[in-house]
């Protein structure tokens, strides 16, 4: 995601090396307000992680959980998490001592109070990430006196490998806003292709085996392993795969 940093809304500020004050916890007036009445967007490793917590297959997570939406440009769309339907509207994971599914919760809500974004370097070597605290009325964290620098609480709230796989899904989602598909339009055989990689793992793992794809490429033994075992290994190389196929990028080697 690229930054202009004259455009940030006036309910986000940048947060630099300087430690900055906030805690959640149960015994915070506002507990659990954040986990109502949400827009959340569920990036492709969210959808991973909540599946298997739930003991879910993607499909059966896909159907109960999530909805389709417009994306950050016309040409893929996002997956948002569904609401309760109730006065609250209050997400379907909210128990009655928080969330149920804390160690695997999406990316938004593992980040929060911050927000993050990344932008491309002109000379395509690197990432800037840029991190916001946002400030909303009813909550009552930033009044807490525990403090934590951006580091630590990327440390704290188990951020890195979410951010590594969020990082590598923004490259893929920013090929797909160079409109890949050939002319088909939306919802035609490539980017069903495309949507099935990213947030219908199980049937990728299905259709990877039956073309044998990973004895189409060069990889090492033990990276075919992790791929044949791990989900992440398989979104990572579903990513890689698909920038190879749909637009000829040298992501893989063809044996």
């Amino acid at each position: 995601m690229a930054v202009d940093l004259k455009f940030i809304p006036e309910r986000r500020t940048v947060v630099g090396k300087d430690p900055f004050q906030f805690h959640c916890h149960a015994g915070v007036g506002c507990f659990t307000n954040c986990c109502r009445k949400l827009e959340l967007y569920l990036y492709p490793y969210d959808v991973l992680r909540l599946k298997n917590s739930l003991g879910l297959r993607s499909t059966e997570f896909m159907r109960a959980h999530a909805r389709i939406a417009p994306g950050s440009h016309p040409f893929f769309p996002a997956v948002m998490l569904n609401m309760r339907d109730n006065v609250d509207n209050s997400c379907p994971f909210l128990g009655t001592e928080g969330c149920t599914v804390y160690k695997d919760r999406p990316s938004a809500c593992r980040t929060y109070p911050l927000e993050r974004a990344v932008e491309k370097q002109a000379d395509r070597q690197g990432m800037t990430v840029y991190y916001f605290m946002t400030h909303h009325d009813y909550c009552h964290g930033h009044q807490e006196e525990r403090t934590y620098t951006v580091s630590q609480w990327e440390r704290d709230q188990f951020l890195y490998e979410y951010n590594l796989m969020n990082d590598a899904w923004a490259e893929v989602d920013a090929f797909f806003a160079t409109n890949p598909w050939q002319g088909e339009g939306a919802a035609g055989p490539r980017q069903q292709l495309a949507f099935m990689v990213c947030y219908n793992l199980d049937e990728f793992r299905l259709y990877a085996a039956r073309h044998n794809l990973l004895r189409l490429f060069r990889m090492d033994r033990d990276r075919r392993r992790r791929i044949e075992r791990d989900d992440g290994e398989l979104l990572r190389f579903g990513f890689d795969w698909l920038q190879f196929v749909l637009g000829d990028r040298p992501t893989l080697q063809p044996l």
